[in-house]
């Protein structure tokens, strides 16, 4: 698992599954978009709507949840990275949500 940047998520947008593990209170506040939110608690029983084929980027508020979970994903065969700073650095970049 890579901790990769803001930047290098908005960059890999179009080649890589964005997947949201916050929870619905906090996802209502905004998220990337085209990302695919599962809340962490639900991942297991969700995998099936991951694509193996294609890398993740996972990303939560901070990013702790999603460095647990790329980690998990990596695990069962999936490339999964986190992002650094979570949708708290993306907002403050002001970088587009929905």
């Amino acid at each position: 698992m890579a901790e990769i940047t803001i930047t290098e998520t908005d960059q890999r947008r179009s080649t890589a599954r964005i997947l949201d593990v916050r929870e619905d209170f906090e996802v209502a506040e905004g998220m990337i978009p085209g990302a695919l939110h599962i809340p962490m608690g639900q991942l297991q029983a969700r995998l099936g709507e991951l694509d193996p084929a294609v890398p993740v980027i996972a990303v939560c508020r901070s990013g702790n949840r999603s460095a647990a979970v790329a980690d998990a994903l990596n695990g069962v065969g999936y490339k999964a990275d986190t992002m650094a700073g979570g949708m708290t650095a993306w907002t403050r970049a002001g970088l587009p949500t929905t």
